[in-house]
């Protein structure tokens, strides 16, 4: 016994499991178990095995630690049996699924496996595998891209919330979210169309978001492909706007004034454009590329904003808008030219002028125009009840003064309120409030030389 740990070799085996040894016969050891002709013992997959040996250390002269180890190895590794209906797996697998849940029929593959722009994947069992490149692997979401009619809906609440806050940042951020295409050509297009329904501060808006997107979304090709489509269907706009034309020729030439639009653009078109109303747009921006200090003059291409002019000029206009009435009683010029003001604040101003021009004139034909265009413009929400109050309070203060220089203004004044009233612009507050003169008595009537006022 003391000569078998120096020569003592073992292998343990689940099915079937022996132990070899090179010079030393197990059997003699381990003579009820080890049995056969080839000293080696054998043991069933459906036996439980169990060895009991009296192993003695080596300072007694029994086995080496190594027998000691193959002999644990041995009782410990037993093959249990399997009943018949069993479900579990025969081969001792962990009852994982299969292919970490990326195989069999219906899968999509293991997260990662997707196939990359380059034809590459992230599968290291797939033959087109190449581990040198993963490092650059990306997911890439597509979206598709908007075609004319979803571009237009898209962009409609965009450019209309522009309008309101007036920020080019937020509509570049806006357009950068959505998926354009090579039609983004015709965000110029919705874009002037739009402008082109509303006053020239809104215009001037616009000029400058084409201006700011001239370069980050929009470019060369951009604009004149969207300017010529304009020019194309400029007679359609002109249905809805009559002044189309001109305001294009304004647009394009502030487009070459801001560098968003080659100066060859307009010349390029020189008795090549058929439509009439294009001809009539493009005129409009040769005429203003060529007036003197015309590029420094183009950037106040629509003009001041109602509300930054002097009040001293709105009233002007106001008062020359309103004589101008009296002479040709004309109410949808005197609207035109009103909303071409674009002073909504400034609306009570037309109320206490015209009240004022009424009386100083003295005549019931003056006071009857001029109740004619107040009902119009109060009936077409152009005055709202507000600015009419304020404006008519404002004459009912100033009365004293007027009735200085026209004696009969309390008369007219009654006259005007009691159409106002019977119209529904007046109130009944302000319809009781408006003021009267009484009749006064003169000496003829024996007061003594004295004027009273009547009781």
């Amino acid at each position: 016994m003391a000569d078998l740990a120096p020569s003592m070799e073992h292998d343990v085996v689940q099915d079937g499991v022996h132990i070899e040894n090179g010079n030393h016969d197990i059997s003699a050891d381990f003579p009820e178990d080890c049995a056969g002709k080839e000293n080696r013992m054998k043991v069933k997959a459906k036996r439980n095995v169990t060895i009991n040996v009296n192993v003695h250390t080596e300072e007694n002269g029994g086995a080496s630690p190594n027998t000691v180890i193959a002999i644990a190895a041995l009782n410990n590794n037993k093959v249990q049996p399997y009943s018949k209906n069993s479900r579990k797996s025969r081969s001792g697998g962990r009852g994982l699924p299969k292919k970490g849940g990326a195989g069999g029929k219906g899968t999509w593959g293991a997260p990662g496996s997707e196939e990359t722009e380059t034809g590459e994947t992230n599968d290291q069992g797939d033959p087109n595998y190449d581990s040198d490149t993963q490092e650059d692997y990306k997911l890439k979401v597509v979206t598709p891209k908007l075609s004319d009619d979803e571009l237009q809906k898209a962009l409609e609440p965009v450019l209309h919330e522009y309008l309101m806050h007036g920020d080019t940042d937020e509509v570049v951020g806006s357009l950068e979210e959505l998926c354009i295409g090579s039609n983004r050509f015709n965000i110029i297009g919705q874009a002037i169309s739009l402008a082109m329904e509303r006053h020239a501060p809104h215009r001037e808006l616009m000029s400058r978001l084409v201006s700011d997107l001239f370069g980050d979304v929009l470019h060369e090709q951009d604009m004149m492909k969207g300017f010529d489509a304009l020019l194309n269907s400029v007679n359609d706009l002109s249905l809805d706007t009559p002044e189309a034309p001109a305001i294009l020729g304004q647009f394009i030439a502030r487009a070459v004034a801001d560098d968003c639009l080659p100066p060859k653009f307009v010349a390029g078109y020189k008795g090549k454009m058929d439509c009439q109303f294009g001809k009539q747009a493009l005129e409009k921006a040769d005429v203003l590329l060529n007036m003197k200090h015309g590029l420094v003059r183009l950037d106040n291409v629509w003009g001041v904003g109602g509300g930054n002019r002097p009040v001293k000029y709105l009233k002007k206009q106001i008062k020359m808008l309103l004589k101008e009435f009296l002479s040709s009683g004309d109410k949808n010029e005197a609207t035109r030219l009103l909303k071409e003001l674009d002073v909504p604040h400034f609306h009570h101003e037309i109320v206490y002028e015209g009240f004022v021009m009424a009386l100083e004139v003295s005549t019931e034909r003056a006071c009857d125009r001029m109740v004619e265009l107040l009902k119009y413009f109060y009936s077409a929400n152009i005055i709202t009840p507000k600015q009419m109050e304020t404006g008519t309070r404002r004459v009912f203060d100033e009365m004293i003064d007027v009735c200085v220089d026209v004696p009969s203004a309390y008369e007219l004044l009654e006259l005007m309120g009691n159409q106002l009233h019977a119209g529904g612009c007046f109130t009944e507050e302000l319809f009781r409030d408006m003021p009267s003169r009484g009749r006064k008595r003169f000496v003829s009537e024996g007061d003594g030389g004295l004027l009273k006022e009547s009781q």
